[in-house]
């Protein structure tokens, strides 16, 4: 413990000399401005201030502010499986694929091989806002939004301390900590961060369930990021961005190891003048391995299964828009993207006398590519917006080898047939301000998301459930319709209500198609539950969603609730899903934080509430209602130094994420209480 903190304190020392501030900033490190046309949306806004300040000291813990976006799963990003940490909206599901689509700085952050988000990737000192827009819409950052978009913004030093550094210590032995600063020269900036994360971790199954061959799920994670941006001329701007993660992960037994690795670098221009434009490239490196273990009904000991030493994947993208000048009151974007990913699964499988006697690869190449425009006119206390997307879509060089370790000789080889199509998005709304402090707005939509490669070739495996992957599946498209209005009543007060209508027809799931003892196509042996991703016939769920921020001088308060009833639709082999709720997906989900702020003190309260939702497609485990607590408290003595309590699931309450086929109950975080220390420039 003690190598850690010294550890700790170094990389807070360790942090580059900072420059004199100078005294005009002009440079802004964003992207364009935002678009008139999304206050016919339902969007919410979470600032640093609210990132900085939060239990977990985590991201996703931040975008659970927002009620309907939630992961596949309950877990967060220190015991989950990575792959099941894929981002959702509006309760049309999931199966651990994203179904919203999240961005950095206009960057796509989902894994180029899964779909799922690389949450340790993100360290909060690195987020100057988040804008969380619910609901499909024109495709303005690309396919895939079928749910809404979340974008984050990287912090500038308008945004966050010159310099800050903190250090705190946690239930279970457990440090966190993160350090960054900028250098401000003239009209441009350059900013630095790195954050570390380690801990012995809780066991994740429940005590009734627990034997011996469970243990506390250690985790150990790292984050660095260095950008840069540079005034090219009155009105242009050059932003260069490169970062790097690592995450190890333990899942409470013996041979459950994850490993998760990535560095990404993007640039960007931006131009603000009269004719504005943005002109984007990057690159992303993942790498990805996990191991499984099958474990007996009375936990006694654990045994290898499969070993998914390396799933090495890659993403290539660009994005150009242009924002011609069309008169005041008018907005029009136009622009063209594309997005290529390539990657693989490699695997040893069939596990004799605790060595693996088979090997399996899979993987292949997919591409979108397209051609966008969102418009906006204002006319008086009314806004029409319009927005829409064309792609051209391909998934190529799918592939699959089994063979055996011993001799080489083929098992299964099979090279599937490339696929193209075009696909369209498309948005239109109004909003129409019916009084100063009232708008009314309206929309519809529709947006499609084409198979990960991950859903297309990858097997996977929960305890002694296994899954089968699915080379045919087909894109999913949505369609919905939302409405509502926001009031502004009071200085200080907003409220926030929108109804909502979704269809999701092709939507994938993992469908049930056998129970073990046995062996099953795709996955070889299986005692518990076997499914295979297969495309329903839909998905519809209807709800609202209720947003409410208020503030008066220090204290402020924010609160969300999303209320949905999501339905399968489902006929053949998977008919036995029809009407029932898609998986991991509660009735209810409600957030609240209470909030103070002045002189240096800050506080913060944040009740959260999880209905029941049900593990599985067949609705035949329920995963109890969840209510927790989490609390912060930063108490100054000096001006630039803070110690900081706080506590997360305050009331330990059980929290079920999971339950595997022999009725064996995985839990999220238990309570966990952290002391630290914040210096800030």
């Amino acid at each position: 413990m003690t190598c850690r903190i010294g550890a700790f304190g170094a990389l807070l020392l360790a942090t580059p000399a900072i420059g004199q501030t100078a005294p005009d900033i002009i440079v802004t490190g964003r992207g364009l401005d935002d678009r008139a046309g999304d206050r016919v949306a339902s969007v919410v806004t979470i600032d640093a201030g609210r990132v900085a300040a939060n239990a977990s000291d985590r991201l996703e813990s931040v975008l659970a502010d927002v009620a309907g976006l939630q992961q596949f799963r309950r877990s967060d990003s220190r015991s989950a499986n990575p792959t099941s940490q894929g981002i959702s909206l509006r309760g049309i599901g999931g199966n651990a694929s994203s179904r919203a689509l999240l961005v950095l700085d206009g960057v796509p952050q989902a894994d180029p091989f899964g779909g799922w988000v690389p949450f340790p990737a993100y360290a909060t000192d690195r987020i100057g806002r988040i804008r969380v827009t619910r609901g499909g819409g024109s495709g303005y950052f690309g396919p895939g939004a079928l749910a809404g978009t979340a974008e984050l913004e990287s912090a500038s030093p308008r945004e966050q301390s010159i310099y800050s550094g903190s250090i705190a210590y946690g239930s279970r032995d457990s440090v966190d900590a993160q350090a960054s600063g900028a250098f401000v020269a003239g009209p441009g900036f350059a900013s630095i961060s790195a954050a570390y994360a380690s801990g012995d971790g809780f066991e994740p199954v429940v005590a009734r369930s627990r034997g011996a061959a469970d243990r506390p799920a250690a985790y150990e994670q790292a984050s660095a990021a260095l950008r840069g941006v540079v005034q090219l001329s009155a009105d242009t701007e050059l932003q260069a961005n490169v970062s790097a993660f690592t995450d190890k992960r333990d899942r409470g037994t013996a041979f459950t190891a994850n490993r998760s690795e990535g560095a990404d670098a993007s640039i960007r221009v931006v131009g603000r003048g009269t004719w504005g434009f943005s002109a984007l490239a990057y690159l992303q490196a993942r790498a990805f391995a996990s191991q499984f273990a099958s474990v007996p009904a009375d936990r006694a000991s654990a045994t290898q299964t499969l070993d998914q030493y390396n799933t090495p994947a890659t993403g290539l993208g660009a994005r150009f828009e242009i924002v011609p000048p069309v008169g005041e009151g008018r907005d029009l974007r136009l622009g063209v993207d594309v997005r290529d990913v390539e990657g693989r699964t490699q695997e040893n499988y069939t596990y004799v006398a605790g060595l693996p006697t088979r090997r399996r690869i899979a993987g292949g190449n997919s591409r979108t590519a397209g051609l966008f425009f969102d418009s906006t006119v204002e006319t008086g206390a009314l806004t029409l917006t319009l927005g829409g997307r064309v792609d051209r879509w391909r998934i190529a060089d799918g592939r699959l080898s089994e063979y055996t370790l011993a001799t080489g000789v083929p098992i299964t080889i099979a090279n599937y047939r490339d696929r193209t199509g075009t696909e369209w998005t498309g948005r239109v709304g109004a909003a129409f301000a019916a009084a100063d402090s009232v708008v009314l707005r309206a929309s519809g939509y529709r947006g499609w998301r084409l198979p990960t490669l991950n859903e297309l070739y990858r097997p996977f495996r929960v305890g002694a459930d296994a899954t089968s992957a699915n080379a045919s599946l087909r894109p999913e498209r949505l369609t919905g319709v939302d409405g509502g209005l926001s009031i502004t009543p009071v200085v200080g007060l907003s409220l926030s209500a929108t109804a909502f209508w979704n269809r999701l027809e092709d939507a994938i799931s993992n469908v049930t198609a056998g129970n073990g003892p046995g062996n099953f196509p795709g996955v070889g042996f299986v005692s518990g539950t076997y499914r295979i991703r297969q495309n329903l016939d839909a998905i519809e769920s209807t709800g609202f969603e209720f947003d409410a921020r208020w503030a008066a001088g220090p204290v402020s308060v924010a609160a969300s609730w999303s209320h949905v009833d999501p339905r399968v639709q489902s006929s053949g082999s998977a008919r036995a899903l029809d009407n029932l709720r898609p998986a991991q997906t509660p009735l209810d989900q409600v957030s609240g934080t209470l909030g103070f702020n002045k002189d240096g003190w800050a506080a913060s309260a944040t009740l959260r509430h999880v209905a029941r939702q049900f593990e599985d497609d067949q609705n035949s485990r329920t995963l109890a209602p969840a209510t927790t607590l989490d609390g912060y408290l930063a108490v100054p003595v000096t001006p630039g130094l803070a110690i900081e309590l706080r506590g997360e699931n305050l009331f330990d309450q059980q929290v079920e994420a999971g339950i595997s086929g022999a009725d064996i109950v995985e839990r999220a975080t238990p309570r966990t209480l952290w002391i630290g220390m914040r210096v800030r420039r």
